[in-house]
């Protein structure tokens, strides 16, 4: 059996039919899926980046990220923490005086007035990890009264673009009370937004002028960024939605006139980034390889090893809902999920990364070497979408031949 990189040609072909599969079934318009294992590639190119042009997928085509970009925007704070421009442990309050002396509910079912003072301060540690008492409820919507408040201000977590500006957005922050203690529990999304705020301010300059300087640049990773310039354009991948009515396909954000192809008010660290394939294994390469890239070195080893390290203890796992099992074998550290235990195939212990909700995986696994990079152009309705990305990751992992 012909075998390359440690990957047997056979079984990877497994894996293109699969991809295929979920193309022809209508499910996703098309994909890039690159699967790195040491120094050798395999590049998996199916469907379409636009469903009405027929405008066939290429390996350099450019996505949304989504969620994918927490473990990128959690490395450029860590290169501010080299640095000592920005600390662990130490209160966010000197970069971010919005967040200074807060308040919080009483209790998550309390009206937005009626709070607590914080035990302590919020940390930027709380934000890499989703403790700062702030994030996505894992319920229906008005389930709450915060739900509502958080709405009228424009800060729930969503799949668009903010329009606001970056102080804009911390001052209404600033205006809600924390839903939980700092510290207490593990809550999604909102934290990143607030990092990215965090990084621009410690760093003296836009985020992404920072990242494109201190990550972008010095990984190769030319077509990221936080907008699709017009010279680009016939690269960007249009994004779809399922329609709820006829289960099929149906435009959400369109490559030209859509979100990413204006300047953006808010530079997302919780989602905003675009990339290519190559450009999202670049930085997963740096990662597996401990910080350094080529001869260079984005990272200490230290600091990559902390990054992958489970942040969170049991009891805030238990007070910490989301999606189910989530934490059954799951740890979290900075921006990325860690699987903690081998019970299956592709739970390798250590092994790390995040999904996106548009169809977005990053898997990196030390112990095999592995680099894992799907990109799709579909928002997420559920859970159950991730079968996509788990399908490709199962794949990868059969055609290992050592």
């Amino acid at each position: 059996m012909s075998r390359s990189g440690g990957f047997s040609h056979a079984r990877l072909g497994r894996l293109s039919d699969a991809l295929r599969g979920y193309v022809d079934s209508g499910a996703v318009a098309g994909a890039v899926g690159l699967i790195c294992r040491h120094d050798e590639v395999h590049a998996e190119i199916v469907g379409v980046q636009d469903l009405g042009a027929g405008t066939p997928m290429r390996r350099d085509t450019i996505f949304r990220l989504a969620s994918v970009t927490k473990p990128i925007a959690a490395a450029a704070a860590m290169i501010l923490v080299e640095e000592t421009k920005l600390r662990l442990d130490e209160p966010v309050d000197r970069h971010l005086p919005e967040l200074a002396n807060r308040r919080v509910l009483r209790s998550l079912d309390s009206q937005i007035d009626d709070t607590v003072p914080a035990h302590r301060p919020i940390t930027l540690r709380d934000l890499l990890t989703f403790r700062l008492g702030f994030g996505a409820i894992m319920a229906a919507p008005g389930t709450y009264p915060i739900q509502q408040a958080v709405a009228d201000a424009g800060l729930a977590p969503g799949p668009d673009l903010s329009t606001l500006t970056p102080d804009d957005w911390m001052a209404r922050l600033g205006s809600l009370p924390l839903m939980h203690q700092p510290g207490e529990r593990w809550m999604y999304h909102t934290g990143f937004d607030v990092l990215g705020v965090l990084i621009a301010r410690a760093a003296g300059q836009p985020l992404d002028t920072f990242m494109a300087e201190r990550i972008f640049a010095p990984l190769g990773m030319p077509d990221t960024g936080f907008q699709v310039p017009l010279a680009k354009m016939d690269r960007f991948a249009t994004c779809y939605r399922t329609d709820e009515t006829t289960g099929k396909l149906a435009v959400w954000d369109e490559a030209r006139g859509g979100q990413w192809a204006r300047t953006p008010v808010f530079p997302g660290a919780g989602g905003g980034l675009v990339a290519t394939a190559d450009d999202c294994l670049a930085f997963g390469r740096m990662m597996r390889d401990l910080g350094r890239h080529g001869t260079d070195r984005l990272l200490a080893r230290s600091t990559v090893e902390a990054m992958t390290t489970d942040q969170l203890t049991p009891a805030q796992k238990a007070a910490s809902p989301f999606v189910p099992g989530f934490w059954d074998n799951t740890g979290w550290g900075f921006g990325v999920a860690i699987t903690l235990h081998r019970n299956g195939p592709t739970s390798v212990p250590g092994q790390y990364g995040w999904i996106g909700g548009t169809g977005t995986t990053l898997r990196i696994d030390p112990q095999e070497g592995i680099v894992a990079v799907l990109l799709t152009q579909r928002l997420m309705r559920s859970a159950d979408d991730t079968k996509i990305g788990d399908d490709f990751l199962a794949l990868a992992y059969q055609a290992i031949d050592d």
